[in-house]
């Protein structure tokens, strides 16, 4: 039965043949006035096993029902595809979430669902932004440790990046605060909610290159005041005071450059609002901290290294004079050019 239904009905591959030098395949199908109708069914007609032509309308009887036209299946289950987009002021997590709840809390006993495309993507990549974070920041340690030959340098710049991560977290915490809720967003659906997605996490990694810039360009200076003589501590001050310029001239032109991103408008707009907070509220407050904590922990950290680590002594105490010793005379005074001119002893260069 099937067989004659699958040959009147749909059609049946025969044979080709060359006519005229053009290929052409014959396919076995009813006419169409002979198929239109749920009726024509029963006027086809199937051999018995005796040879004899039994008319379909003995053996079935037709009934109508409602079906889908187009069968979706997903791995090997009969499945509804459903298309979501976030209503104006939700993020893509929370609509996983909200479909979530509602798929536990309705379907029956025997039905499941599952993600595909872009939200199965972000649900396997949620738990994976720490391993990301942790890697790029073992990374840039490891190359700072192979350019300056130690640890301890590396250490000190990459103790600003908390920095960056508090500026980024707390910018889009002010924007989610004070901007997308009245009395700036009374509506409360023109600016999409922000939180901490796929792309503030990208920000969050850029953020360990551009925060850990401005402490290269301190440490460095001082490494190299410290080669000309001058100790740990006049070398952070004198390094800071120098490299004040050059680090606010690059981290306000950045600014401006991301700027754009925080008003973004047409397609894509929430990717680069979430991008662009985070950028740059992590850069503006890793900058200003890092031109006051950096030489601080460079002091601490490099005399840690110098009285510790490498075994060094403090300065030596004068004696005093009761245990019969010549007390040392009073130090000359300065003049003023003496007093501003430092001393430095010659580098390998001769600079």
């Amino acid at each position: 039965i099937l067989r004659t239904l699958q040959i009147y009905l749909g059609s049946n591959y025969v044979n080709q043949f060359v006519f005229e030098g053009r290929l052409y395949r014959v396919y076995a199908q009813a006419e169409a006035d002979a198929r239109s109708n749920p009726e024509d069914i029963g006027r086809l007609y199937v051999r018995s096993r005796n040879g004899a032509m039994v008319q379909l309308s003995n053996l079935v009887t037709p009934t109508q029902t409602t079906y889908p036209p187009i069968i979706t299946h997903y791995k090997t289950y009969p499945a509804i595809k459903l298309i979501v987009s976030p209503a104006p002021g939700y993020s893509s997590g929370q609509v996983i979430k909200a479909m979530e709840e509602v798929a536990n809390e309705t379907l029956q006993p025997g039905f499941g669902f599952e993600w595909t495309n872009t939200a199965a993507e972000e649900k396997s990549s949620g738990g994976a932004a720490p391993i990301v974070f942790g890697l790029a920041f073992v990374m840039v340690f490891l190359v700072l440790s192979a350019q300056y030959e130690s640890y301890v340098d590396p250490t000190i710049i990459l103790l600003t990046v908390p920095l960056a991560i508090l500026g980024a977290l707390g910018m889009i915490w002010l924007r989610v605060t004070f901007v997308q809720t009245a009395p700036f967003n009374p509506g409360n659906g023109i600016w999409p909610v922000l939180n901490n997605n796929m792309y503030a996490q990208v920000a969050l990694v850029m953020l360990i290159g551009l925060a850990a810039k401005n402490a290269i360009l301190i440490v460095e200076f001082a490494n190299q005041a410290r080669d000309l003589g001058m100790n740990i501590t006049k070398a952070a001050i004198y390094a800071s005071e120098q490299r004040l310029r050059p680090i606010l001239m690059t981290a306000v032109s950045s600014l401006v450059g991301f700027a754009p991103l925080l008003s973004a408008s047409s397609v894509g707009a929430v990717s680069r609002w979430s991008l662009g907070t985070a950028i740059f509220g992590g850069l503006a407050l890793a900058t200003v901290l890092s031109l006051v904590l950096v030489p601080i922990l460079y002091i601490v950290i490099k005399n840690f290294e110098k009285y510790i680590l490498e075994g060094g002594t403090k300065p030596p105490t004068p004696p005093s004079s009761g245990n019969g010793s010549q007390p040392s005379p009073p130090p000359q005074p300065q003049t003023p050019e003496e007093q501003a001119t430092p001393v430095f002893k010659a580098s390998p260069q001769n600079e």
